[in-house]
């Protein structure tokens, strides 16, 4: 991310926080720094997917370094990628009476009812990273995050316009395998389809493998090594995550392949350790999904329980990165 974004984004008022603490389920903690009371304090329930990748990491700091500088009050919760530990923590949030709950859901489905409790208890809910699939819009007061239909569109329509190239067997046919994120999970279903949508205008390119790795290293290994053992002359590998791809990496090389070369490599994320693989070549493209949402979700808080209008619908700014471009930025780059 430029620097310019970057500063604008960690730019956030200040406030007062209650001092309280209890901890939900998973690995959870309170943090934001103490006030001298008033009306203004606001304490916030936070459940957090967990902590699969580098990606996340960096979006539980950013989440808790910025609730400390906007004075709120932050109870958090790690819910070890399950959803029924998220549900649980949005349950004890509630009981806990705090002041506003957001959450990046596990998965898309199976959250009206626990939102339903909090509706009723007149406690006002943000999505973060990732949506639900809910007819009922009223449940939640507004989604940040990114366009995941857009990422798998820039992963796909790289590859289309990349196609000479990304013919490595040079035998008129692309073959894609796909490392897909966490079953059910909204980035998962929406990069999927935007990928999709775009290498369908060009008949030479087939997705010809698609598996699940969890947005992780280790999945995303165990994933490609299974595809070196199961499919013939593998030209390109879209994987859902910067984590995903460098599993992916380990598993080529570890055949005695080159990546980046003997196999293209297209992730999403640009977390650094993703941006350093795409600067040595190993990974060709990296669409960015900027996990800095901290400063926003603050500012949203603060709106919301103050009963301010915000939009249904807040995007994150992000860009993408071949080879040279990842070369120029890696020094300065914050996650």
């Amino acid at each position: 991310m430029e620097e310019t974004v970057f500063k604008k984004l960690i730019t956030v008022s200040a406030g007062v926080v209650l001092a309280s603490g209890l901890a939900a389920c998973g690995s959870s903690s309170d943090s934001g720094s103490g006030g001298s009371g008033g009306s203004g304090d606001i304490t916030m329930g936070f459940a957090q997917v967990g902590a699969e990748s580098g990606w996340r990491t960096a979006n539980t700091k950013s989440i808790q370094a910025s609730a400390k500088d906007a004075g709120i009050k932050l109870k958090f919760s790690d819910a070890q990628q399950k959803q029924e530990n998220q549900i649980k923590a949005i349950r004890s949030y509630i009981q806990q009476k705090v002041d506003v709950i957001a959450f990046s859901p596990v998965v898309e489905t199976g959250w009206d009812t626990v939102l339903q409790e909090a509706k009723r208890a007149k406690i006002p809910v943000i999505l973060t990273d990732r949506a639900v699939d809910s007819s009922d819009k009223s449940l939640y007061k507004t989604f940040l995050g990114s366009d995941f239909v857009l990422e798998g569109n820039k992963a796909g329509q790289w590859v289309v316009d990349n196609a000479a190239t990304n013919d490595v067997n040079k035998d008129g046919k692309i073959n894609v395998v796909e490392i897909q994120g966490t079953t059910g999970a909204a980035p998962a279903i929406d990069r999927k389809k935007g990928f999709e949508d775009k290498i369908s205008a060009d008949p030479k390119i087939k997705v010809v493998a698609s598996q699940t790795g969890d947005f992780t290293r280790d999945g995303g290994k165990k994933v490609m090594e299974a595809f070196l053992k199961s499919q013939k002359d593998i030209d390109v590998v879209f994987a859902h995550n910067d984590d995903e791809g460098l599993g992916a990496i380990e598993a080529i090389e570890a055949a005695g392949l080159k990546p980046g070369t003997d196999i293209k490599i297209v992730t999403i994320d640009a977390v650094k350790d993703g941006m350093t693989a795409l600067s040595e070549g190993k990974i060709n493209y990296i669409v960015e999904c900027n996990p800095l949402l901290g400063p926003q979700l603050m500012d949203l808080a603060k709106k919301v329980v103050a009963g301010e209008d915000v939009p249904a619908r807040v995007e994150t700014k992000e860009g993408e990165f071949d080879q040279e471009q990842a070369k120029a930025v890696l020094a300065d780059r914050q996650y």
